[in-house]
């Protein structure tokens, strides 16, 4: 699965998340386990792609060039990635809450705390230079779009529940807030779902590579976000279609891979 595609399903998990707030369903634990591992190891992965970055401005030219490639990939899947990561984080928190509980927000928010360290190792790589000359000002604009989007998709949810602090700028988030609740509809139609979307991809369009470098561990992710809500409502609404992810109930049999990945990461 492609990083877009993440940012897409923010935008599904804030149009939608109310709904899962204000239910009387109880989340699956084995889902926000599986969040929990799949974002570790993506997490793991990340980290290990960064970290040779003084290795960059040596070697053979190909070899830097295919270096810069990988290390591009994975600063892009880090920024558009994040969106995601804060938006499910207050969504589960907002859940929490609402019931007096502390059960699916934490993982949620340790997930969000690793992505923000991984987001500041991305910059810390694009200020050294090391040969992204040349695609910094393209990543730091997806960067800055990222942020645009999570403020308001949080703004969103904050017209109903306090979670502006999971924005990367919660002043912003809140004035979006106040700007929806004077035009917001009663209901969360499929009518708007097409224009949210729409809108979603016109803004990441072109600002993301041809691949993401663990689109495996997205479509995880993907899926264990997916199955929080209620059976079929997210079918319904031809969320699961406009996404174009049916396909990660086949991530099912990677599972033992990365099971073994996360294993050998944590031990």
């Amino acid at each position: 699965m492609h990083a877009r595609e993440l940012v897409e399903l923010a935008g599904v998990a804030s149009a939608y998340g109310p709904l899962l707030i204000e239910s009387d369903r109880r989340i699956p634990c084995d889902c926000v386990t599986e969040y929990w591992a799949s974002s570790r190891v993506r997490l793991d992965r990340w980290a290990r792609t960064l970290a040779p970055v003084a290795d960059l401005d040596g070697g053979s030219e190909r070899r830097r060039q295919a270096r810069w490639r990988v290390t591009q990939g994975a600063i892009e899947e880090i920024f558009a990635g994040e969106v995601l990561a804060r938006v499910w984080a207050a969504v589960l928190s907002a859940y929490d809450r609402r019931r007096g509980e502390d059960e699916v927000a934490p993982a949620a928010r340790s997930v969000l705390q690793g992505h923000i360290e991984a987001g500041h190792r991305a910059l810390s790589v694009l200020t050294a230079g090391s040969g992204f000359d040349g695609a910094a000002v393209g990543l730091n604009k997806l960067r800055h779009r990222a942020e645009h989007w999570t403020n308001f998709l949080i703004g969103n949810l904050a017209v109903t529940c306090d979670v502006t602090e999971f924005a990367a700028n919660p002043e912003r988030a809140s004035d979006f807030a106040d700007d929806l609740r004077l035009g917001r509809p009663r209901s969360h139609g499929q009518v708007a779902w097409p224009l949210a979307m729409a809108s979603l991809r016109r803004a990441f369009a072109g600002l993301l590579g041809v691949a993401s470098p663990n689109a495996d561990l997205n479509s995880r992710i993907a899926a264990s976000v997916l199955g929080c809500f209620p059976s079929g409502l997210l079918d319904e609404l031809g969320v699961v279609n406009s996404l174009r992810i049916d396909r990660v109930i086949d991530a099912a049999d990677q599972a033992q891979g990365m099971i073994d990945e996360l294993m050998a990461a944590v031990g």
